[in-house]
């Protein structure tokens, strides 16, 4: 038989709610990475977990793109890709392994929610939008309730430790890799950006996770070395197939907002799984800042669909 042959069977279009069933898939997946970062640091270092669930990835993603014979990225296009590996590859990787070894995995979730507002903005800037000013208000409220609540919670205001600082380098390389990878997703498709940006940093994150494990001998329990294979798998690349194919499928204006509940259930399996207290300061911080995030992505995308230009995707951050 063949393709034109009037009794091949047609394809079913995907139902309306299947781009939201897929997008919180992958929103569910990426809410165990920070829990699970938390609890791998007590027997792995945060190098070791940075550097080495990224190699792990990589050879999956390696794997993939052979399999389904996809085409090398061209010209500045590599660029392109240095940008969003250096933000979701090695920068968030990194900076969250190191500053979960002294943060609770609640408080890092509650900063790490600012991540969708922080995208927003760099795609923003990325793609010379002229969101309204409800936009930016938003934006700056969310990051002044972060850095409040932070600091705060780091001993007195305006006292942000190491750690901090280290999450909210996290969510701007995070941001600068998810805008960069957004509008590159339209040339290249979504899991294949993810995928070829995992390849590209490969090297360098193989020696990193090489010298990490001479210098200090991985000693975890098996526990941890199921968390370190959660956050390679799930976290750095089968989260990614979920989440972009429910995107794929939209709409994206609704489907980008599912994530806006990540940083909630991240408090919430830390709760359950680490057994973290969950203080009132750290769930109302965690509510602020989502609600101010989420704000600012309306804003956004409002302005998008009254603009007479082509839709910008509509990618709102995610940790890796």
């Amino acid at each position: 038989m063949t393709d034109n042959s009037s009794a091949t069977v047609p394809t079913r279009s995907p139902l309306p709610w299947h781009g939201l069933a897929w997008g919180l898939v992958g929103v569910v997946a990426f809410s165990f990475t920070v829990p699970f970062t938390r609890f791998a640091v007590d027997g792995l270092s945060p190098l070791f977990i940075g550097s080495g669930r990224a190699v792990v990835a990589a050879l999956v993603a390696g794997a993939a793109l052979a399999l389904t014979r996809q085409r090398l990225p061209r010209g500045r296009q590599w660029l392109r890709l240095a940008v969003v590996a250096g933000g979701v590859v090695i920068g968030f990787p990194l900076l969250t392994s190191y500053a979960l070894a002294s943060a609770s995995a609640g408080h890092g979730a509650m900063v790490i929610g600012l991540l969708p507002a922080a995208t927003a903005v760099m795609a923003v800037v990325r793609g010379h939008e002229r969101p309204p000013r409800a936009f930016w208000v938003a934006s700056a409220l969310g990051a002044v309730a972060a850095v409040g609540f932070a600091s705060v919670q780091g001993g007195g205001f305006g006292r942000l430790g190491p750690a901090d600082l280290m999450l909210f380098g996290a969510v701007v390389a995070a941001a600068v890799g998810y805008a960069e990878g957004g509008l590159l997703s339209r040339e290249l498709g979504a899991w294949q950006t993810a995928s070829w940006a995992l390849l590209l940093c490969a090297p360098v994150m193989l020696v990193l996770a090489t010298a990490s494990a001479l210098q200090q001998p991985p000693d975890g329990t098996p526990l941890q070395w199921a968390a370190f294979a959660y956050l390679a798998l799930v976290s750095m690349f089968l989260g990614f197939v979920a989440w972009y194919r429910g995107l794929a499928i939209g709409p994206m204006t609704r489907v980008s907002q599912v994530q806006l509940v990540q940083p909630v259930l991240s408090i919430g399996w830390a709760a359950l799984l680490l057994g973290e207290q969950v203080t009132w300061a750290t769930l109302v911080g965690g509510l602020v800042v989502v609600a101010f995030a989420g704000l600012a992505v309306r804003a956004r995308l409002r302005a998008a669909r009254q603009a007479p230009v082509a839709e910008e995707p509509e990618l709102v951050g995610r940790p890796t």
